[in-house]
């Protein structure tokens, strides 16, 4: 017989059952000494089970979490205790043996640990002729199988996928004095609180009663061409505007003083950055001596009054400088984004923006413009404080400047960025794709 006790060292088939059975009906042998048999097989003895071994997955598990084949099966996810496998085999006697055979009794205490459970292979077991394996085992394999391939696949995507590291920007300046890379980080967020004391209400033009926004923009595309033509610093145009808007949003001024006002917030500017200060008969002759020196001295009074001598504002400059250097700034990108923020000095619709916002939208614009793709990294959000979210609004705002820069008669930064001095940076394309895209 194919599947005798031989091929299965240490199960008893139901032919030695008498033998077993030699202390009575019933009764279990006491055991005396060492000589202690397996639970198995006890519970073969009594129920004369079908010689099936207990078969084990090769997938991990211990010899403690074999899965014992009976009839009926015994659930994997129940572990063989002692009470348990008393209750088993009193269940099974009852059912076997005729009505006569008492409740058996475990005369000697089972050992907590268990005892050699014949355990095979499940793929030596697959291969017999004799025996089937049964359905539970088959899916038990089926299922850890599965959850191998899924951790697997886990694991690859996890592997692909990296985080992108976010960049010292200051390393490099650790030895440099004037870069004060202790304090930076504490400055910038300082120049992000104090931002909005040196902003005005976007529609600050509905309180004055001979100016509109129109105007505004002629005076300011004058005043970057005067600003051209002197080579001033590039920090004082910044101030030069912020100190007209906030003029004008507390102020009202006639038509006819506008250009005084241009000319005299240029002059405080040049005091306050620049080393070498044009002088007022400069300013009197760039505006056509349309006004006399005691006029421009008179509207330099007032400013500053009226102002309270708050000069100290962020401007977009400075977030441009700080915000260049996280983006690993080329030359050409860093015209181009200057190029972009002046075309927004002169729109009157992007005083809505913080100037933090405005050069870290101007940054992102030109970086698309350059690669002709979306481009903002994790150092970029980082040092900005502003997701690509954030700036889509303000970026398409400055792409359509951008393609309209050469029409019109507000031309002076597209005239002043078509020379080599600044790079040529209007022959650049603009990011049109950033209006066309769906966010």
């Amino acid at each position: 017989m194919a599947g005798s006790d031989e091929n299965y060292p240490g199960v008893i088939g139901p032919g030695n059952v008498q033998g077993v059975l030699r202390g009575g009906v019933g009764k279990f042998p006491v055991a005396t000494g060492t000589n202690r048999r397996a639970l198995s097989n006890i519970n073969r003895n009594i129920i004369g089970g079908p010689p099936y071994p207990c078969a084990i997955n090769k997938r991990g598990l211990s010899e403690r979490e074999g899965i014992c084949i009976k009839n009926p099966p015994i659930p994997v996810h129940r572990p063989i205790t002692r009470k348990f496998a008393a209750q088993l085999a009193n269940k099974q006697q009852q059912q076997h043996k005729p009505e006569e055979i008492k409740k058996p009794v475990l005369s000697e205490p089972i050992s907590s640990e268990p005892e050699d459970c014949n355990i095979v292979d499940v793929e030596d077991y697959k291969s017999s002729n004799d025996f089937a394996v049964p359905m539970y085992v088959q899916h038990t394999e089926a299922m850890l199988e599965e959850i191998d391939r899924m951790v697997f696949e886990d694991e690859v995507e996890m592997e692909d996928v990296e985080e992108e590291p976010i960049m010292d920007i200051d390393g490099c300046d650790k030895k440099n004095p004037l870069a004060v890379v202790e304090y930076v980080d504490d400055l910038y967020n300082f120049y992000k609180k104090a931002e909005i004391s040196g902003c005005v209400a976007p529609n600050y033009m509905e309180q004055q009663f001979d100016i509109n926004e129109r105007m505004r923009g002629i005076l300011i595309d004058w005043l970057i061409e005067v600003h051209y033509k002197f080579e001033l610093m590039e920090e004082t145009l910044y101030l030069t505007v912020n100190l007209i808007d906030r003029f004008l949003a507390v102020q009202p001024v006639a038509r006819k003083k506008l250009q005084l006002v241009g000319v005299t917030a240029m002059l405080l500017a040049c005091k306050y950055e620049e080393v070498s200060v044009p002088v007022v008969e400069d300013l009197i002759l760039i505006s056509d001596k349309a006004y006399s020196r005691k006029e421009v001295l008179a509207m330099e009074k007032l400013m500053v009054n009226t102002l309270q001598f708050n000069l100290s504002v962020p401007t977009p400059y400075v977030f441009m400088r700080r915000f260049l250097k996280a983006s690993r700034d080329t030359k050409q990108l860093e015209l181009l984004s200057f190029f972009i923020v002046e075309l927004c000095l002169v729109e009157y619709d992007m005083l809505k923006f913080p100037p933090s916002l405005l050069a870290a939208a101007a940054i992102y614009t030109a970086q698309c413009t350059l690669s002709g793709t979306k481009q903002w990294s994790k150092t970029n959000e980082y040092y900005t404080s502003y997701s690509e979210e954030q700036l889509r609004e303000c970026s398409r705002l400055m792409v359509i400047f951008h393609r309209n820069s050469g029409t019109g008669k507000l031309t002076g930064v597209h005239r002043k960025y078509s020379t080599s001095k600044f790079g040529y940076a209007v022959k650049n394309e603009p990011a049109n794709f950033l209006l066309e895209a769906k966010f």
